[in-house]
């Protein structure tokens, strides 16, 4: 069983139209994942996408911890932020394999916007984090960290060296997988990340077409189909 984990956290910038149009592009790019994951407070109601009720009060993105509670996934797992836009073929994200992305600014650490992980795997990092999330949650729990931020990315990067895991990085393993919006061209793909104040609610030409998910599908037969939103 192939999971795709995301979170969705109230309070903040997005909602379940969020989640409907990443579940949207997993389906269209991504059908290698047997099932899509959806942790949060909010009363979810999105077509093929499994409501997880968050446990714990943690704010913003410290809710992400909660994508390694035990018991959640078999198999292989992508933790995969709300702000990812999938423009083409991008099963290669549900292959076995602990991987991650590397953060955009700060070369040799991760970043969580794409993490994948063996169901269980890393079950010690939800409960280290549980067992003290105000300490964790602390800038300067994790030592001299070069980010700017320290969020739950900064944790999880401190605690896998910590239990000896290294990752794959994604850039490295695909290199013609990830790509970085930049709103100076309009081809982007096949996996859009966003960076800094940019998200796919500003973004323009294909990229936006691609959230939106305003194009035909293709029928079995290779034949232009309505769309099927």
């Amino acid at each position: 069983m192939t999971t795709l984990i995301t979170v969705l956290k109230s309070g903040g910038r997005y909602d379940a139209a969020w989640v409907e149009r990443l579940a949207r592009g997993v389906r269209r790019h991504a059908p290698a994942f047997d099932r899509m994951l959806c942790l949060t407070d909010l009363p979810l109601a999105v077509a093929g996408v499994e409501r997880v009720p968050l446990r714990h009060g943690w704010p913003a993105w410290w809710s992400k911890m909660e994508a390694f509670r035990p018991g959640l996934t078999r198999g292989p797992t992508l933790l995969c932020d709300l702000d990812t836009v999938l423009t083409g073929p991008a099963d290669a994200l549900a292959e076995p394999g602990l991987a991650a992305m590397e953060d955009y600014f700060h070369k040799g650490r991760l970043s969580s916007a794409l993490l994948r992980w063996q169901g269980g795997e890393l079950d010690a990092l939800y409960a280290a984090f549980a067992a003290e999330p105000e300490r964790w949650m602390a800038p300067g729990s994790c030592g001299p960290v070069p980010n700017a931020v320290h969020g739950d990315q900064v944790v999880i990067d401190h605690l896998l060296r910590r239990e000896g895991l290294a990752p794959d990085i994604l850039q490295h393993r695909y290199p013609a997988l990830l790509d970085f919006y930049d709103p100076r061209r309009a081809e982007h793909g096949p996996v859009v990340v966003f960076i800094g104040a940019s998200k796919p609610d500003t973004a323009t030409g294909p990229v936006r077409t691609a959230w939106d998910g305003a194009w035909p599908q293709r029928d079995d037969d290779g034949a232009q189909g309505r769309d099927r939103r």
